[in-house]
């Protein structure tokens, strides 16, 4: 009688011969690049800043998510990007992914505050941003919607063998979400030019990630679709553009996708209604003292001879820049009612 085939104990390791990205080295830059992310990430700080300051006075309505405490993630992955080529998609903690992209912080803030100049007319507001001459499709305020339409963009990519990526952000939270499942099946069934990017900042709402995942070493999430994943500082710019690096290298190859799970932490509550009661005031502010990537560029740009003075002057620009975005998105008009009725449709051809 022929023999049953041998069963594998379930305390034994699946056998794994799979191809996997090499492991992410964190990037070497130079002190001209290593000014820039910090001069980036200071943008998205003290603009953020100003927005909650904006809400207080009543001057933004409706929901907004800071993205204090995160800057090193979008700026140190964007940075990687062709911006002739890739596009961006995320959820709707958006803010600092569109300042990272380049975008005018004048028109950002207009949109915050509901402005004709804004971005999206003042009709998107703090959630739904888009700008489709720089790639970048939203600003999504349905939890895990960016990533069945990101794999839409990077399915548009292949198809239109444009030699793009798509980045597609979305939280520890949505990393949840069935759609999520799907999505990552479908990217890895037809090897689609993504990156899917955790931003786990460790609350998702208001419930911390161990709490609510079973399995929360997220950046494993998808194994079972065969997709590798890379657990990253997202404290840590060089970290971040190292790793981007990485994935992108595999994607660009024709590999599939590559999920970044990015340990960061927001300081602020989930949303400006958020008091955020579920952790401590001093937890947070380990994190600031310990982590905090704005001044952990600091002290290595101090390292590679830049003076205290020079920051100063790169701090004094960034104020600039924000008080003149307030004050453009103060002054400038709202929206016309008739507004309402455009871009409601788009035909296509």
């Amino acid at each position: 009688m022929a023999k049953a085939p041998a069963t594998r104990r379930k305390s034994e390791p699946a056998p794994s011969n799979r191809e996997r990205p090499n492991e992410p080295e964190r990037y070497k830059a130079s002190k001209d690049e290593l000014l820039e992310f910090y001069r980036q990430m200071l943008l998205i700080r003290r603009f953020e800043e100003k927005a909650g300051q904006l809400y207080g006075l009543g001057l933004i309505g409706g929901f907004c998510h800071l993205y204090i405490g995160q800057e090193a993630v979008a700026v140190g992955l964007q940075s990687a990007l062709d911006g002739d080529k890739d596009s961006v998609i995320t959820g709707y903690r958006d803010h600092g992914h569109m300042l990272a992209y380049g975008i005018d912080p004048k028109e950002i803030m207009a949109e915050l505050t509901g402005r004709a100049a804004g971005i999206s007319k003042g009709k998107g507001g703090s959630m739904h941003m888009f700008s489709t001459e720089k790639k970048f499709y939203g600003g999504h305020g349905i939890v895990g919607a960016q990533v069945a339409l990101g794999t839409g963009l990077a399915f548009a990519h292949k198809y239109n063998q444009d030699g793009g990526v798509t980045l597609a952000y979305f939280g520890d939270g949505a990393a949840n979400q069935g759609q999520v499942y799907e999505a990552f099946n479908m990217a890895e069934l037809w090897k689609l030019p993504i990156v899917f990017v955790i931003e786990n900042n460790q609350y998702a709402m208001g419930t911390s990630v161990n709490r609510s995942s079973a399995e929360d070493q997220l950046y494993k999430r998808g194994e079972s679709f065969r997709i590798p994943g890379i657990q990253v500082d997202g404290m840590d710019v060089l970290a971040a553009r190292g790793a981007a690096e990485t994935a992108l290298e595999w994607v660009r190859a024709g590999k599939g996708p590559v999920i970044l799970e990015m340990k960061t932490y927001r300081y602020r509550g989930h949303s400006m209604s958020d008091p955020a009661k579920y952790r401590s005031r001093e937890e947070v502010q380990s994190m600031r003292d310990k982590s905090d990537p704005i001044e952990h560029a600091k002290r290595e740009l101090a390292e590679l001879g830049v003076e205290e003075g020079a920051l100063k002057e790169i701090e004094k620009e960034i104020r600039k820049i924000v008080n003149e975005s307030a004050d453009f998105a103060e002054s400038t008009p709202e929206p016309d009612a008739a507004e309402l009725y455009t871009d409601v449709l788009v035909e296509s051809y």
